[in-house]
């Protein structure tokens, strides 16, 4: 499955044009993510973090990213180095597809820092070296994340707290937090439908441009 019969191809043109939504607030620092797709068949990088003491996001399932370094022109070169440094993927310019809304944190007890996605696409999978701060990196096929039953509210835990949130269970670990909320809305433009609405009001953000509302 390649070029236009992959689900790639679809977000590709809704990127096209599409302004995401900017946070202006400059007492946010800056940081950056890389969503990587890859094709044969659809996937996308994911990464658990190493178990790191003082990290508050310590061992969660996420993207590769972080915050922007002093020599980082923009926020893409931030998501570029940090693909390179956390696992070794030689992401370039030209494989940029588009940005994704700007994300922050729901919650006081996380740092106050500004998250944007970038949505990368390669033509083949390459090898990953994942970091020290790294615990595991695979390529996880988009249907896994569509399966039935995937995507509920799940117990998690973290800042030693135990909660409900909306997120996928994989086989890897659930996926909830900020990249649950760069995914869902990801997922659904792949699909071309709506997610579940989150009662508790911490569920899925939307794209909301140039006809990406789900």
């Amino acid at each position: 499955m390649t070029g236009e019969s992959t689900r790639f191809a679809q977000l590709a043109r809704a990127l096209v044009g599409f302004q995401p939504r900017v946070e202006t607030d400059p007492t946010y620092a800056q940081a950056a993510v890389a969503l990587v797709c890859v094709p044969d068949p659809d996937a996308i990088l994911l990464i658990r973090r190493a178990e790191r003491s003082g990290d508050p996001w310590s061992g969660q399932m996420g993207l590769p990213g972080g915050r922007r370094g002093r020599e980082d022109q923009d926020l893409v070169a931030t998501a570029i180095r940090e693909a390179r440094e956390e696992v070794g993927l030689d992401l370039a310019p030209r494989h940029l597809l588009g940005g994704l809304d700007d994300l922050t944190p729901m919650t006081v007890a996380l740092p106050r820092v500004m998250v944007r996605p970038y949505v990368f696409q390669l033509d083949r999978r390459p090898d990953l070296l994942p970091n020290g701060e790294v615990a595991f990196a695979s390529w996880v096929e988009v249907e896994a994340f569509l399966a039935a039953g995937v995507y509920d509210h799940w117990e998690v835990e973290a800042l030693g707290n135990r909660m409900r949130r909306p997120g996928y269970q994989l086989p890897e670990g659930i996926v909830w937090g900020l990249t649950e909320r760069i995914l869902t809305p990801f997922f659904a433009v792949l699909t071309g439908t709506t997610p579940d609405p989150d009662p508790a009001g911490v569920g899925p953000t939307t794209l909301k441009n140039k006809g990406l509302r789900q």
